[in-house]
């Protein structure tokens, strides 16, 4: 709302005089609004955005008159890089197009890739299945059933060769979305590229190494927070020393948000979660020059366009604000926040699953005029099964119209000045230090974990989002509103059937023919350092190279840390 009086501060304590606006704000309600609303009212009370944050009709500069352009805006390509990281932006080269693919065997997921790449892809971007993400082998008793359903079976460092075979890992990135076992899954990569004659100096990618958001909303961890950290330092390091292209933590607020998060807690949460991996590093005695540059984010893109929008302007006004005033951080490149985009599959239907599309081609075009780095755009059956191909293909087509057709790569931040976006930016960034007070108040990231506020405040916003549903307040289509009774006729992605007792057979020949002797000084070195101080990384690629398994890595990790389990909070 317009603030009061005739004049207001800027940051710089300067009195700027907003009377004559003011003045045309009062004519313009009292002539043109009120007369319309009595004719016309408006369709609701209270207009909000996904987030339930009550938004104002109209937004004019007495809206913004707060915000200094210079120190809080900029341009882009400058700090604080509130209108983005590049002069540019896409004028000079436009975002990378990442479609997650991963199902079935690795044979199933290796042609996908191929096919992905003729499409015109020009990163891969790898699911894992559940048995993966927890650390068993594929045929481990515990997780009968789950191989190959929402991602891809990867056991070994065999597996890793099929996954990637005919693919130069030296000219493609590669993102692994992986957390608890994502160093022993990192070591099989590198270990493949180095068996092809590729030093891993030259490979580029990601891993999501994103421990602290599986406790607060994925809930796929292995170990307790703490030797959890000691890990993802343990690659922080590994990386600063050794693979100068690599990133070693996508944090990820985009699996907070599907957990039920607002936009705000999404940002605050992620970059709370940024803030404890750097005191971790420092902690570990490194420079933060010398890993910052190498942290990557990664955001939701959900259906509220402004919202969104606003949310990543935010989060690199923030890092960048951070990275130079508190930590103290001297190489521009560690001010910059880098992050890849995913559309939310939380918004996603199986009700006329095609409407999808739509979605997903709005959710995209905000995160490109919000300035992203790298895009997936999910597949329009996604709420059904893994994507066919035929949906895939449609996903990256929309990215490809989104850069070539709409003329929105033109401009760098065209939404940039924009009395709502700003206000709205402003605001999101206001409401994201607020959370980091409590959090600090708490003790930081890990005991906010432990004592559950992170986790209530997503319960929370999830229960009420959902509530408005049910009530209509908000109005989903397809679920709520405007339904159908017609069948459901799009293709359905189905895998191979004999899968599984290959991947069986596979490991069943792997632990045969293997020297017992190198497997097991391989493991036992593992343990060793688990229980000392050595950096991790080292061990888990002579380990995966002596043809140990996933799950063997992780029972020898789960030997000397133990495995975690949430306290009951709901």
């Amino acid at each position: 709302m317009p603030p009061e009086g005739p004049s207001v501060s800027n940051d710089k304590g300067e009195k700027e005089d907003f009377s004559d606006i003011e003045k045309s704000f009062k004519r313009w309600e009292e002539e043109i609004l009120n007369p319309s609303l009595e004719s016309l009212p408006e369709r609701m009370t209270d207009f909000i955005t996904t987030s339930s944050q009550k938004i104002d009709r109209l937004y004019t500069p007495l809206d913004t008159a707060h915000i200094d352009v210079d120190r809080d805006i900029g341009f882009p390509g400058e700090y604080p890089y509130t209108r983005g990281i590049h002069p540019t932006m896409y004028r000079g080269r436009l975002w990378t197009m990442r479609m997650f693919a991963g199902f079935g065997t690795v044979e199933e997921t290796n042609r996908r890739f191929k096919y992905l790449l003729e499409q015109g892809q020009t990163g891969l971007s790898t699911a894992f299945d559940l048995p993966t993400l927890y650390g068993y082998d594929s045929d481990s008793p515990t997780v009968v059933g789950e191989f190959g359903e929402c991602g891809v079976g990867v056991a070994c460092l065999e597996d890793m060769k099929l996954l990637f075979d005919g693919i130069p890992l030296d000219k493609v990135t590669t993102s692994m979305t992986i957390n608890s076992p994502a160093a022993i899954i990192w070591a099989m990569y590198i270990a493949n590229a180095e068996e092809q004659g590729i030093d891993r100096s030259q490979l580029g990618g990601t891993i999501q190494n994103d421990i602290l958001k599986e406790y607060i909303a994925q809930k796929e961890y292995i170990f307790p927070p703490n030797p959890s950290m000691r890990i993802v330092v343990d690659t922080m390091e590994f990386a600063a020393k050794e693979m100068p292209k690599w990133n070693t933590i996508s944090i990820s607020g985009y699996h907070i948000r599907e957990a039920g998060s607002t936009a705000v807690q999404e940002l605050a949460f992620t970059l709370a979660d940024g803030f404890a991996y750097l005191d971790a590093a420092i902690e570990r005695g490194l420079d933060v020059d010398d890993f910052a540059p190498r942290l990557s984010f990664f955001f939701n893109a959900h259906n509220d366009f402004f919202e969104e929008i606003a949310k990543y302007r935010a989060a690199r006004r923030i890092w960048a604000r951070d990275l130079k005033e508190k930590y103290g951080a001297k190489n521009p490149r560690s001010w910059k926040l880098r992050f890849h985009t995913q559309t939310a599959g939380c918004s996603l239907t199986a009700q006329q699953p095609e409407i999808n599309i739509v979605r997903v081609a709005i959710q995209a075009l905000a995160g490109v005029l919000g300035g992203t780095q790298s895009l997936h755009t999910d597949g329009m059956d996604e709420a059904l099964a893994l994507p066919s191909e035929k949906a895939a293909q449609i996903a990256l087509r929309t990215q490809q119209i989104i850069a070539h057709e709409s003329g929105v790569t033109n401009v760098a931040d065209p939404l940039g000045g924009s009395y709502f976006v700003e206000w709205l930016t402003d605001d999101m960034e206001r409401q994201a230090r607020e959370y980091f007070e409590k959090i600090d108040s708490m003790g930081g990231v890990i005991p906010a974990i432990e004592n559950g506020f992170l986790q209530r405040e997503i319960a929370s916003a999830a229960y009420r989002y959902q509530k408005e549903i049910d009530n209509k307040d908000r109005i989903v289509v397809g679920v709520n509103n405007h339904t159908s009774d017609e069948p459901i006729e799009i293709p359905i992605l189905e895998m191979d059937p004999d899968g599984f007792s290959r991947q069986c057979d596979r490991l069943k020949n792997l632990r045969e023919t293997r020297d017992a002797k190198v497997h097991r000084d391989a493991l036992d070195a593992v343990i060793k350092a688990a229980k000392g101080d050595d950096n991790l990384m080292p061990h888990f690629i002579n380990a995966v190279k002596a043809k140990a398994t996933l799950g063997e890595i992780c029972d020898a990790l789960r030997e000397v840390f133990g495995e975690y389990r949430e306290p009951s909070e709901f």
